[in-house]
């Protein structure tokens, strides 16, 4: 080294300095990158992304190619200022002591503790050129990767650390449902409700969704004919729960325009009424929403009754119920005001139906779960102050 000139010397250990700052960003980028973004990318035919996910699929051999280049330059960084201190200021012990001091902190800033803030900030934007430059240097590295990965594996296998089972780099649930939290203004904030709404269908039932019993508009076959007649051409409805006698007791179910198609014709009549009945489709109460879903879209029934273990009607639930469930209400055949559920007056009172569903309240307030019953009534009956002390 002594042949160079000094220039030259100091030279190098600026470039050496560049190139193990290259490694400690790369390293850290690599290891930051977003692997379900380099995926996409990688569809999209993106070489970087591809070449990347080459590197990733070898982690062993890229991080020992890393930290092989960056300890071998490491090394070499302080031998060059050692020479130009002895070449400059000769064999003077204070001189050396203040070398190796500056080169510690022109190590640790710039080569080690910077890079690795940049490459853990802007991962994609390092890793993916950075891996045109890594990918070669493998290559040609490969005989001197395995000599040393010779011994790392005999080690672990040593110490009965298994590195051949593939990393799970499936996400969760819970972690989904963080990212779609997290995507803020770059999703719009319905698209983001639906999908934090799509996630809590596998947490709630048929029993969350349904119209209750008390407000299902029904009709009882044994009513006089005229009052059948006056509910059938003033129903909300295109689909109505015949029972006879007793709600509990369901016939099935009518389809209101084909009946006033028949009452047009003078064709209709009690016996006619029956023929037109479909039959009921009961679905246990308790049933997940999801599951629910997946019966509709089988059986083709666009109206189900939910019932208890008894046999007691507690409800009844359509698909619209389990779509609005998801992107909320869109479509509504009660008369305006007729469904009015009140909301905050000028005091910071709110007053609310007490039929309302409980669930339907936390979100239309934006409320943290206030309670497990199922309507606000209910809710208020089993509320009881705390005990002040």
């Amino acid at each position: 080294m002594d042949n160079l000139p000094l220039w030259a010397q100091i030279c190098a250990i600026f470039l050496l300095l560049f190139l193990s700052g290259f490694f400690s960003i790369s390293e850290t980028s690599m290891m930051a990158l977003n692997r379900h973004r380099l995926k996409y990318l990688a569809s999209q035919g993106s070489l970087r992304a591809r070449t990347t996910q080459g590197l990733l699929a070898k982690t062993d051999q890229l991080l020992s190619v890393i930290l092989i280049g960056n300890n071998l330059i490491n090394t070499i960084i302080p031998v060059l200022t050692t020479s130009i201190a002895l070449r400059t200021f000769g064999h003077n012990n204070l001189v050396l002591s203040i070398t190796t001091g500056v080169i510690a902190f022109l190590i640790i800033v710039f080569a080690e503790i910077a890079p690795k803030i940049v490459g853990a900030t802007y991962p994609e934007k390092v890793a993916l050129p950075a891996s045109l430059v890594l990918a070669p240097l493998m290559r040609v590295a490969r005989p001197l990767i395995w000599f040393v990965n010779l011994f790392a594996n005999a080690i672990l296998a040593a110490l009965h650390i298994n590195t051949k089972g593939k990393r799970d780099q499936r996400i969760s649930p819970e972690e989904l449902r963080t990212i779609v939290l997290e995507t803020g203004s770059f999703m719009p904030t319905k698209h983001r409700s639906i999908l934090l709404n799509l996630f809590d269908l596998e947490n709630i039932t048929v029993d969350d969704v349904m119209i209750p019993r008390r407000r299902i508009e029904a009709l009882d076959f044994d009513a006089p004919f005229e009052q059948i007649l006056h509910q059938l051409e003033t129903c909300y409805h295109n689909k109505l729960v015949v029972f006879q006698g007793d709600i509990d007791r369901v016939l099935g179910i009518l389809h209101v325009r084909k009946t006033l198609s028949a009452l047009h014709n003078q064709e209709l009549e009690r016996d006619t009424l029956r023929e037109l009945l479909t039959e009921p489709y009961f679905v246990p109460a308790g049933t997940p929403v999801f599951q629910q879903l997946q019966y509709f879209q089988e059986s083709g029934h666009r109206i189900a009754i939910v019932v208890d273990e008894y046999g007691e009607l507690q409800g009844l639930v359509t698909p619209e119920d389990i779509i609005e469930e998801l992107i909320g209400e869109f479509t509504t055949t009660i008369p305006r005001g007729a469904g009015s559920r009140g909301g905050w007056d000028e005091s910071g009172e709110c007053i609310v139906a007490g039929s309302m569903p409980l669930r339907e309240l936390n979100r239309w307030l934006h409320l943290s779960q206030i309670g497990d019953a199922a309507a606000a009534s209910q809710f208020i009956r089993n509320w009881r102050p705390q005990s002040v002390i």
